[in-house]
């Protein structure tokens, strides 16, 4: 996934719906880990991140209806990634609670970025939207499969092993789990589809 994909309009749209708990529960469980990581990835302390991620989600609640994708607000990734930065600055700022480990250094570092593609805050935010898309998804298909047929695709294609000495060790042929990987990455990339598209959205469909 080395382009993150951007949310689909139609779920920002559901967004609006406050009764739409799926969108909800969707966009909750993609997004609330990745601030979190994000948050811990700067220093913060377990609860003060898990603070931090829960007030993200509020401020899009509060303001989703609002973002139209239009240049005052950017793509919606960049939006949130903008969001989750000044909440760190405030929690810095205000010293709330538990002091970080080089927190000045921290605060300097997010006060002198933009969210721009290149800056480090965009970067480090798409890499843990990466790694929390691919989780989400394998979540929600890991049941559809055998355990041979998931560990199969696990070990070859995350874990890194060779095909030949997973087929070994499962007594099976190397054809046989690289037909297992194929089938698991077909549907992990359906189940992404299903929320997620290619290219970084830019507008929300009207």
């Amino acid at each position: 996934m080395r382009n993150a994909p951007g949310t689909r309009p139609s779920l920002i749209v559901r967004l609006r719906n406050r009764q739409d708990l799926d969108a909800w529960q969707q966009f909750v469980e993609i997004y609330q880990p990745l601030v979190f990581r994000l948050a811990r990835r700067k220093g913060f302390q377990h609860s003060d991140a898990a603070d931090i991620s829960q007030e993200v989600l509020l401020r899009v609640a509060g303001a989703v209806e609002r973002w139209d994708g239009d240049r005052a607000y950017g793509s919606f990734r960049g939006w949130l990634s903008t969001i989750a930065r000044n909440l760190m600055i405030n929690f810095l700022d205000k010293g709330k609670r538990h002091p970080i480990a080089g927190g000045a250094d921290v605060m300097a570092d997010l006060m002198d970025q933009k969210s721009t593609p290149e800056c480090e805050q965009s970067k480090l935010f798409d890499e843990e939207y990466e790694r929390q898309v691919f989780a989400w998804a394998a979540e929600r298909i890991r049941s559809s499969f055998q355990d041979s047929t998931w560990q199969a695709f696990w070990r070859t294609a995350v874990d890194g092993v060779p095909a030949a000495q997973v087929a070994a060790e499962a007594g099976s042929s190397v054809g046989t789990v690289y037909v297992a990987r194929s089938r698991v990455i077909r549907k992990l990339r359906s189940e992404v589809q299903k929320v997620l598209r290619e290219n970084e959205l830019r507008e929300v469909a009207r």
